[in-house]
Protein backbone atom coordinates (compact mmCIF):
# COMPACT_ATOMS: atom_id res chain seq x y z
CA UNK A 1 0.00 0.00 0.00
CA UNK A 2 1.09 3.32 -0.99
CA UNK A 3 -0.17 6.69 1.22
CA UNK A 4 1.15 10.68 -0.51
CA UNK A 5 -0.56 13.70 0.82
CA UNK A 6 -0.68 16.76 -1.75
CA UNK A 7 -1.75 20.31 -1.38
CA UNK A 8 -4.18 21.70 -3.52
CA UNK A 9 -5.19 25.36 -3.89
CA UNK A 10 -8.77 26.80 -4.96
CA UNK A 11 -10.73 24.72 -2.97
CA UNK A 12 -13.49 26.71 -1.27
CA UNK A 13 -16.36 24.04 -0.56
CA UNK A 14 -17.79 20.67 -0.39
CA UNK A 15 -18.39 20.59 -4.26
CA UNK A 16 -14.89 21.57 -4.60
CA UNK A 17 -13.80 18.23 -2.30
CA UNK A 18 -16.29 15.68 -4.17
CA UNK A 19 -14.89 17.14 -7.92
CA UNK A 20 -11.28 16.44 -6.42
CA UNK A 21 -12.18 13.09 -4.76
CA UNK A 22 -13.93 12.24 -7.73
CA UNK A 23 -10.94 12.92 -10.46
CA UNK A 24 -7.99 11.49 -8.00
CA UNK A 25 -10.61 8.54 -7.36
CA UNK A 26 -10.83 7.62 -10.76
CA UNK A 27 -6.99 6.65 -11.32
CA UNK A 28 -6.27 3.42 -11.82
CA UNK A 29 -5.05 1.80 -8.68
CA UNK A 30 -6.20 4.51 -6.13
CA UNK A 31 -7.95 3.21 -2.98
CA UNK A 32 -8.47 6.05 -1.11
CA UNK A 33 -9.06 9.90 -1.51
CA UNK A 34 -9.16 12.03 1.57
CA UNK A 35 -9.47 15.97 1.36
CA UNK A 36 -9.18 18.12 4.43
CA UNK A 37 -10.67 21.73 3.31
CA UNK A 38 -9.41 23.60 5.39
CA UNK A 39 -5.52 23.17 4.69
CA UNK A 40 -5.93 21.46 1.07
CA UNK A 41 -4.41 18.34 1.97
CA UNK A 42 -5.55 15.61 -0.32
CA UNK A 43 -3.84 11.75 1.14
CA UNK A 44 -4.21 9.64 -1.49
CA UNK A 45 -3.82 5.79 -0.70
CA UNK A 46 -3.37 3.43 -3.24
CA UNK A 47 -2.01 -0.85 -4.03
CA UNK A 48 1.12 0.95 -5.63
CA UNK A 49 2.48 4.17 -5.70
CA UNK A 50 1.04 6.51 -8.43
CA UNK A 51 2.64 9.43 -10.64
CA UNK A 52 2.61 12.65 -9.21
CA UNK A 53 1.64 14.06 -12.71
CA UNK A 54 -1.46 11.40 -12.98
CA UNK A 55 -2.19 13.44 -9.54
CA UNK A 56 -1.77 16.83 -11.18
CA UNK A 57 -3.30 16.21 -14.64
CA UNK A 58 -6.71 14.90 -12.21
CA UNK A 59 -6.37 18.14 -9.60
CA UNK A 60 -6.75 19.93 -12.56
CA UNK A 61 -9.14 17.89 -14.72
CA UNK A 62 -11.53 18.98 -11.43
CA UNK A 63 -10.54 22.38 -12.09
CA UNK A 64 -8.04 23.22 -9.40
CA UNK A 65 -3.91 23.14 -9.35
CA UNK A 66 -1.71 21.15 -7.20
CA UNK A 67 1.03 23.12 -5.02
CA UNK A 68 4.63 22.62 -5.67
Amino acid sequence: MSQNTYTVTGMTCAHCVASVSEEVGAIDGVTDVAVDLPTGAVTVTSAEPVDEARVRAAVEEAGYTLAG
